[in-house]
This record gives structure tokens, C-alpha cells and sequence, in this order.
């Protein structure tokens, strides 16, 4: 419900209504509604209630950074783990775009999404994959649109691709890494502008 917007960012949780809506009993609602807080995506506040979280640029940079490191690790990992087919699979996601002057930018974001999913579960590193908090705040942070616009990462993730293709895990974890990087430049832009 907070992926897609049918719960805004700070918005109050009425946990009567929500426990209704979800046909469950409170029991298990407090049992999500306490694991989404672990997750950043909603906060308690003391004698308020429980909100959904309202992230801050500082807060999205600082996840950010944290994907470029992990993220790197991930596709270096999965270059020496990756098949044919996933390379395939990879591929795929960005053909429609290929060529294209014009590119829906709700679809390249789900392209997008995907492709740094994948690679992370392809890296079959079993820490990586427990960290949802980046995942959750990742999709969370699209919420705000593309970071960057497809002509400026149509190149950097078809560059990805082929260094997995050829096995190259330093190069293919040098490029995530860059990629994501520029992406928090993005955000330290936006930043400074706000003021």
C-alpha cells in the first residue's frame, strides 16, 4: 500500500482501519507495522501514532551510498555466478528501449528496478539478500521519479551487462559502484538546490 501510494508519505496510521481493510486482527497488523518501522517505512511517534515515514534527500543519499557498496559487491559476485540465460534475461529488460528518442519513464523506472534486482539475487549472497531496508527505501525513493533520465543510463547499464557477460567482476562492480554514485550526485544536486 505504500509502493503504490495508496498510503502517502506522511500519512497517519489508523490501525482499526487498516486491521478492517486487511481483514486481519491487530495481533498480526502490530507485527507489520513494527517490521515496516525496522524497515524505515513508517515511523512511531510517542503519544501521536504511527506514520508513513516521510524520507528526507539526507536519508535517501545515505541509502544510496550504502547500494553503491553493496550493490558492487553484488555484481561482482554475480559475474562469476551469472548464466547465459540471465545475461539474456538482463538484455531483454532494456531491448524496448534501445534506439528509442522517447522512453515512458514509469516503464524504464520498472526496467530499472528489475535490473538491479536481479543482480542482487543472482550475486547469491544470502547477507545481501536480508538487507530489505535498501530494497524497500530503493523503491520508496523512486516514489519521487527517475534520479536520472534513460539517455544518461541506458549506456551505464548496458555497459553492466556486458562485464558480467565476460565475467569481469572488478569491472562489473566498478561500474555499479559509478553508476549508483552518479545517482547520489544527482540527489547532492537536488539537495543543494532545495537549500
Amino acid at each position: 500500500m505504500i509502493f503504490d501510494q495508496q498510503l502517502l508519505p506522511g500519512q497517519k496510521l489508523v490501525q482499526e482501519k487498516l486491521s478492517a481493510e486487511l481483514g486481519i486482527s491487530r495481533s498480526p497488523l502490530l507485527k507489520a507495522l513494527e517490521k515496516l518501522e525496522s524497515e524505515l517505512l513508517i515511523e512511531k511517534i510517542p503519544r501521536r501514532g504511527m506514520f508513513v515515514k516521510e524520507m528526507t534527500l539526507k536519508e535517501i543519499i545515505d541509502v544510496f551510498q550504502c547500494r553503491a557498496v553493496l550493490e558492487g559487491l553484488s555484481a561482482r559476485l554475480a559475474a562469476f555466478r551469472i548464466t547465459t540465460e540471465q545475461i539474456q534475461k538482463l538484455k531483454a529488460i532494456f531491448e524496448p528501449f534501445i534506439g528509442k528518442k522517447r522512453v515512458g519513464a514509469e516503464v524504464y523506472a520498472e526496467a530499472d528496478r528489475a535490473f538491479h534486482n536481479y543482480i542482487m539475487q543472482w550475486s547469491q549472497n544470502a547477507a545481501i539478500l536480508r538487507l530489505e531496508v535498501l530494497s524497500n527505501i530503493h523503491l520508496k525513493a523512486y516514489q519521487a521519479g527517475l534520479l536520472r533520465p534513460p539517455k544518461d543510463t541506458m549506456g551505464e547499464h548496458l555497459a553492466i551487462i556486458d562485464a558480467l557477460a565476460e565475467k569481469n567482476g572488478p569491472l562489473a562492480e566498478t561500474l555499479m559502484k559509478e553508476h549508483i554514485e552518479k545517482s547520489v550526485a544527482a540527489l547532492k544536486r537536488r539537495k543543494e538546490s532545495v537549500g
